[in-house]
């Protein structure tokens, strides 16, 4: 058997390259609760046969943080507002970017992307204003 831990991102890295490709995708199990991966069961109602389908082209932000003071990861991103919108049935955390973080607010439609981080180049799921 393999061992999960020598494959952290196995899952993830397929689903940012989807995103940055305009092929997102979230997951669906046979009641219809939305997940994003990666998942082997539904962690709603624990029922596997997940299939993959098209995220919507747009979502909502739900709530949003501004960020002054990042972490060594984030710190030459600073400042940035980081947001968890909705697309459907799932919710996706990322950055907002396009637009000063003062102007984010709660409602506001917007497309989901990647983009690199400015501190280590390394790719960061990104919320564009639609």
């Amino acid at each position: 058997m393999t061992d999960p831990s020598e494959y952290p991102n196995q899952g993830y890295d397929e689903w940012i390259d989807a995103i940055a490709a305009g092929e997102g995708y979230h997951l669906v199990c046979p009641e219809g609760h939305g997940s994003l991966p990666p998942r082997r069961i539904c962690p709603e109602c624990g029922a596997g046969g997940l299939a993959e389908e098209p995220l919507p082209a747009s979502g909502e932000i739900e709530t949003y943080s501004v960020t002054h003071v990042a972490s060594p990861r984030f710190e030459d991103d600073a400042p940035y507002a980081i947001a968890i919108a909705t697309f459907g049935d799932v919710a996706i955390t990322g950055q907002v970017r396009d637009v000063s973080p003062e102007n984010v607010d709660a409602g506001m439609v917007v497309t989901v992307d990647v983009d690199e981080s400015a501190t280590d180049d390394e790719p960061v799921v990104v919320f564009r204003p639609r």
